[in-house]
């Protein structure tokens, strides 16, 4: 262990250029004390590491010099190959560049490890998209990463669920959410100047403007998406919603949302002598709580609020007189026609 983290702080020096002990210590997970140590017998054995005190101070290699020690363990080269299967590159048009670093990579493995490595993309295969469902359209995914990783900024036609506007961003990151790809970006000369998400599916139109951009230096993406998808997820629950479920209106239930499976959880009582057991879950609205328990069929029973007990009573009014038969349905529809025509005279 000692080998692979001396090996491994010389990488981060190497990649990262001067760390703080702190970052080096959050990053393998180790003390400070064991940091400085480490450092010392690195020293010891004639790594030029140079450190520095104060705000900006830090350890860092002498400028020009590199370790030749970048051998990758059996291990890590299946680690690399899980995180090189097809799709995403794909998509971001380096399909032919992946592969070529694929066979790359195989090159400089040890014989007795590449046929291992191999077995990789034989015996695992990612599909993003869920059952029935199609990949998202990205007609403009192409173009907005060449955006992202050139620091350009991008005019783009985006129509989100309340109208089509015409913008200009600056795009800091893509995220593959699902199958679904989001642009994080910041709005040109606009009142808010902090990075808004957009589902590249959404944009209509776009075109690569010639102006680039100054990235924020401290700005984490992996730390802004998961902090947004927080917020957001919490922030579409606006209510809640009391009822008592069947075992089998439990274990539907558990298909919901994870933040409606872990509020159910976290309410749950005492089930009754039949099984069922009373929760409290959060809604979106009236119509979207009743569209989701609708799923639940007889097996729930919603005690509050009224207003979306009496929506699940009129749907399930409409499906009984939809569902009732040939004769009443006939007569149902009659009548509404019957209505229809003595109001039109």
């Amino acid at each position: 262990m000692l080998a692979s983290r001396l090996l491994s702080i010389l990488m981060l020096l190497q990649s990262r250029g001067r760390t703080s002990a702190r970052a080096l210590a959050d990053a393998l997970e180790v003390s400070l004390r064991t940091i400085y140590r480490d450092v010392d017998s690195l020293s010891a054995a004639g790594v030029p590491i140079y450190g520095g005190r104060g705000r900006h101070g830090g350890f860092q290699l002498r400028e020009g010099w590199r370790t030749q020690l970048t051998g990758l363990t059996a291990a890590e080269a299946r680690a690399l190959f899980m995180a090189g299967l097809p799709g995403p590159a794909q998509a971001l048009g380096l399909g032919e560049a992946a592969a070529s670093a694929h066979l790359k990579l195989l090159a400089t493995l040890p014989d007795d490890w590449r046929n291992d490595a191999e077995r990789v993309g034989a015996r695992f295969h990612l599909d993003p998209v869920d059952w029935f469902r199609a990949s998202p359209p990205a007609d403009h995914l192409r173009l907005v990463a060449e955006a992202v990783w050139n620091e350009r900024r991008v005019r783009m036609t985006y129509e989100s669920w309340i109208a089509v506007t015409e913008r200009v961003v600056e795009p800091l990151g893509l995220v593959l959410k699902g199958s679904a790809w989001y642009l994080v970006a910041r709005t040109v000369r606009a009142e808010r100047r902090g990075p808004q998400t957009y589902r590249v599916g959404a944009i209509r139109a776009a075109a690569l403007l010639e102006e680039r951009f100054q990235r924020p230096a401290r700005f984490d993406l992996a730390m802004f998406w998961a902090e947004s998808t927080r917020r957001f997820e919490e922030g579409v629950y606006r209510d809640a919603a009391t009822m008592r479920v069947s075992p089998m209106g439990w274990k539907r239930l558990r298909n919901f949302s994870p933040i409606v499976v872990a509020a159910a959880e976290r309410t749950a009582g005492t089930p009754e002598a039949n099984g069922w057991r009373q929760v409290t879950v959060p809604i979106e609205s009236i119509d979207d709580a009743a569209l989701q328990m609708l799923q639940l069929g007889g097996e729930a029973e919603v005690l509050e609020p009224q207003a979306l007990r009496q929506a699940l009573h009129a749907a399930g009014a409409r499906l009984a007189t939809l569902n009732a038969g040939g004769s009443q349905a006939k007569q149902a529809t009659a009548e509404r026609l019957a209505k229809a025509e003595r109001e039109s005279r």
